[in-house]
């Protein structure tokens, strides 16, 4: 049974993320906080200030020095995966091995339209995600890496140094975020530490973890082996006890691990006030 905040950099001051995430990282109940991967706003005025991921994530890794930190989760369009592992190996080593790596295939058709990044049809998209996560992967983990896939060619890429979490077996945790079923659930069978559900009930996560099951039987992995999460909301005029509630229901239905994504406005006061909601769970 784990907690985790998530602080969207939408909407918000720097100053009020940066408080939230250093109060969580001095209430043991929390053991992770994390941000988006997205350039416009998701909730609110799309036309609204939202700050770059791996800027704040990193700014914000260093001003905690406890709580495990991540992206949930990064959209593949808009990096190459040899860039994201670099990124990556660098802020394994800023925060001294806390770095949960989270990827994803991206879906933001408004972002990518405007900026002039191909989204790609599906399959195409799915495709080059899996590809890239497999990317990510070995360059995290091997001193080199080559690679002849559709997307991307790798020719004895090197990425280093490497973190504290990397060795010849395994790199920071990668965290696959997603419910699709037929690609999403099978990439998270094949390569993830940790699977993410955004925003489900306990019986979607049920449905999905037991297609994610079947999948892992498909390719011979101990599902056990994947730490399973689920986001839910924390609006900031919400008493916790709902959220609380809500989180209970979902840790009887098998959720190792869940994340309360705050809604604006940002305010410590309420990552207290969960804080001490939860403190009777553990």
């Amino acid at each position: 049974m784990k907690f985790g905040i998530k602080t969207p950099p939408q909407h918000c001051t720097w100053q009020d993320m940066l408080d939230v995430w250093k109060v969580t990282d001095q209430i043991e109940v929390f053991s992770s906080c994390w941000n988006f991967d997205h350039f416009y706003p998701l909730v609110g005025d799309p036309n609204g200030p939202c700050m770059e991921a791996w800027v704040t994530l990193t700014a914000l890794a260093c001003a905690t020095s406890r709580v495990r930190v991540g992206c949930m989760v990064q959209g593949t369009p808009y990096r190459h995966p040899a860039v994201i592992a670099n990124m990556a190996a660098t802020l394994d080593i800023i925060s001294q091995g806390r770095l949960n790596l989270g990827l994803g295939a991206g879906w933001h058709q408004d972002e990518c339209a405007a900026y002039g990044i191909d989204l790609l049809p599906m399959k195409q998209r799915m495709d080059r995600f899996e590809e890239s996560v497999a990317v990510v992967r070995s360059l995290l983990a091997n001193e080199a890496t080559s690679f002849q896939g559709e997307y991307f060619k790798l020719d004895e890429a090197r990425c280093e140094p490497k973190g504290p979490q990397s060795n010849e077996e395994r790199s920071p945790p990668i965290v696959i975020g997603g419910g699709g079923e037929k690609r999403t659930l099978r990439i998270a069978a094949l390569y993830a530490d940790h699977w993410n559900l955004p925003f489900a009930s306990p019986d979607q996560f049920v449905a999905k973890k037991q297609v994610l099951a079947r999948h892992c039987d498909a390719v011979n992995r101990d599902l056990t082996q994947i730490e399973c999460s689920v986001q839910i909301a924390l609006p900031a005029d919400e008493h916790p006890s709902v959220s609380v509630g809500n989180a209970v229901e979902l840790i009887e239905a098998g959720v190792d691990t869940v994340l309360f994504t705050l809604r604006n406005p940002y305010r410590a006061s309420t990552v207290e006030a969960l804080g001490h909601a939860l403190d009777s769970l553990v």
